[in-house]
């Protein structure tokens, strides 16, 4: 599983190219290009924790065969979520720079709130494992559950950690495109002023 998680951080990485957009449209563009990147790799990975969970829950037992069945189930949850999530980023028309930098704003604070999350989902996880120790109710499969979720809360915290940062530093170009304009008044009125 670990080799998994590497794999994943380092197609994210390689995938997505730091372009540095001269124009607006260029930068909505590659902001759409990274999301849907990091969609693909999110949703590949699911995937495989899928049809992984699934085989191996069949052949497994005890908190194993637990821990094999919640990454199928988690994952597949998410898969969902990933789809819905592509569908909404190519849907994405023509933007004015507010609405891109509303846009970029948005989409930073959704992965740092993504991120909060995963914390939570881990420190459930956690909970689940240690309430395993001391329940006559099935504590096998709350140990398995529990290692899952925090096996698949770490995963997704690196996962909204790396888009996080790979949204922040594509978003500073938007801000020197923004250093770029200037409010002017001029006899006909007030004006936005482009420096070129």
């Amino acid at each position: 599983m670990k080799k998994l998680i590497a794999t994943v951080c380092i197609c994210i990485l390689s995938v997505t190219g730091f372009a540095q957009p001269t124009n607006l449209t260029g930068f909505n563009k590659e902001r759409k290009r990274l999301s849907i990147t990091g969609i693909k790799v999110l949703a590949g990975y699911s995937a495989a924790n899928i049809i992984y969970g699934s085989i191996a829950s069949s052949q497994t037992t005890g908190s194993i065969k637990y821990f094999h069945e919640m990454n199928a189930i988690w994952n597949g949850i998410t898969l969902g979520i990933t789809g819905i999530g592509f569908l909404t980023a190519k849907k994405e028309g023509t933007l004015t720079y507010s609405a891109s930098l509303t846009k970029q704003q948005k989409i930073e604070k959704l992965f740092l709130f993504n991120a909060g999350l995963d914390v939570a989902y881990i420190a459930g996880g956690a909970y689940l494992k240690e309430r395993a120790k001391t329940t006559t109710k099935n504590p096998l499969r709350l140990k398995g559950y529990g290692e899952s979720v925090m096996l698949q809360g770490g995963a997704l915290l690196l996962f909204d950690g790396i888009m996080y940062a790979i949204h922040n530093r594509h978003g500073k170009a938007l801000a020197k495109m923004g250093e770029k304009l200037q409010l002017a008044v001029t006899g006909n009125g007030i004006g936005l002023l482009v420096k070129l």
